[in-house]
C-alpha cells in the first residue's frame, strides 16, 4: 500500500470514527477490506483513490475465485461504499465507483441458540473452586443474564455494574448507552467473582475492567471464545458454541417464556425491531417441534 493510501485511510477511519463513533471492531473490519483492495490496486498501479468500477469488479470477482462466501463480498462492499462516499463528500473524487454495483443477494440465516438444558450444562462447566473457573462462570452467567456482545463483556468495566441497584450500564454500538437488568443469579455470581477471584487474579495490581486474565490484564475476545468452546466440550455438547450463540440464545429464550419482542429489543440494544424480529422465527420453530413431539396428531 502506498504512503498516499496509507494517510487516506488514516484520514477516513479518524472522520468516521469521530462522526459515528463506531466501535473498534468496525474500524478495524474497514481497515483490513481496504487494505485488501490497497494491495489490489498496487499490483495494477493504482491507487484506492483511482479505483474505478471495473478496479472493484475485478477485486470482488478475484475474492470470489478465492472461494469466499456473499457474506463476505457484501461485507467488502460495505466497507468501499463507506469509504468512497466519504471521498466523494471530501471532494477527493468526482465518483462513487460502489453506485452502480449492487450488493450480493444473501439468504438470511437464522442464529443459532443453544436449548434450555444445554445453557444450563454449560453454565456448569467451569471449575469455580479456581479463580479462572470463577470468573469463567460468572462470565458465562452474565453474558446469559443480559444478552451482553463479547466486546461488551470483555470491554465491562466495575463502575459500569451497580449490584445495589441490580443494573449494568452498557455502551454498545454507536456509543450508544442502555441499562440492563442483572437478575439474582449473575449478581450473585458477580459479587462471589469480585470477594475471592478477582483479588487473587489481580494480585493487588489496578484495572479498570471487570473480567481479568491470570496476567492482571482484561480479556480478549479471542481468550473467551476460546473459553466458552473448552467448556461447551467439557459439557458434552456436541455442536460448535460461539459466545454470541449465549447472545441469541437469551433473547430466544425470553420469547420463549413470553417476553414483549420491543423488551428484548432495548435489551439486545437493537436499533431496529426488524432485527430483533428474527428471533421471533427461532421460538416459532421450537414451538413447532414441540408440537410434533408431543401432540397425538403432530
Amino acid at each position: 500500500m502506498t504512503s498516499t493510501d496509507s494517510q487516506l485511510l488514516d484520514l477516513f477511519l479518524d472522520a468516521t470514527w469521530a462522526e459515528r463513533g463506531l466501535s473498534r471492531n468496525t474500524l478495524r473490519g474497514y481497515r483490513y477490506d481496504l487494505t485488501r483492495l490497497a494491495a489490489h490496486q498496487d499490483r495494477a498501479g493504482r491507487t484506492l483513490a483511482n479505483a474505478g468500477r471495473e478496479d472493484l469488479l475485478h477485486f470482488l470477482a478475484m475474492q470470489l475465485q478465492a472461494g469466499r462466501s456473499p457474506r463476505t463480498l457484501s461485507r467488502y462492499l460495505s466497507s468501499f461504499r463507506q469509504f468512497y462516499r466519504w471521498l466523494l463528500r471530501e471532494g477527493r473524487v468526482c465518483i462513487d465507483p460502489t453506485a452502480l454495483i449492487e450488493s450480493p443477494k444473501l439468504g438470511r440465516g437464522l442464529p443459532k441458540a443453544l436449548g434450555e438444558q444445554q445453557v444450563t450444562d454449560l453454565l456448569e462447566a467451569p471449575d469455580t473452586t479456581t479463580a479462572l473457573g470463577l470468573r469463567d462462570r460468572t462470565m458465562l452467567e452474565l453474558m446469559y443474564a443480559t444478552g451482553l456482545r463479547v466486546s461488551e463483556l470483555v470491554g465491562l468495566e466495575l463502575a459500569s455494574v451497580n449490584i445495589n441497584q441490580g443494573v449494568v450500564r452498557i455502551t454498545g454500538k454507536g456509543n450508544k448507552e442502555r441499562l440492563v437488568p442483572l437478575g439474582e443469579e449473575a449478581m450473585d455470581w458477580i459479587e462471589t467473582y469480585l470477594r475471592k477471584a478477582r483479588p487473587e487474579l489481580m494480585g493487588g495490581r489496578d484495572c479498570p475492567l471487570m473480567f481479568v486474565t491470570a496476567r492482571r490484564k482484561g480479556m480478549s475476545r479471542q481468550a473467551f471464545w476460546y473459553a466458552i468452546r473448552r467448556h461447551a466440550r467439557a459439557a458434552g455438547i456436541d455442536q460448535p458454541v460461539s459466545p454470541h450463540m449465549l447472545r441469541h440464545s437469551f433473547a430466544t429464550h425470553l420469547l420463549n417464556h413470553g417476553a414483549d419482542l420491543r423488551v428484548v429489543q432495548l435489551l439486545l440494544g437493537h436499533s431496529d425491531l426488524s432485527t430483533t424480529q428474527i428471533y421471533t422465527h427461532i421460538a416459532r420453530e421450537g414451538l413447532k417441534r414441540l408440537h410434533s413431539r408431543h401432540h397425538p396428531r403432530g
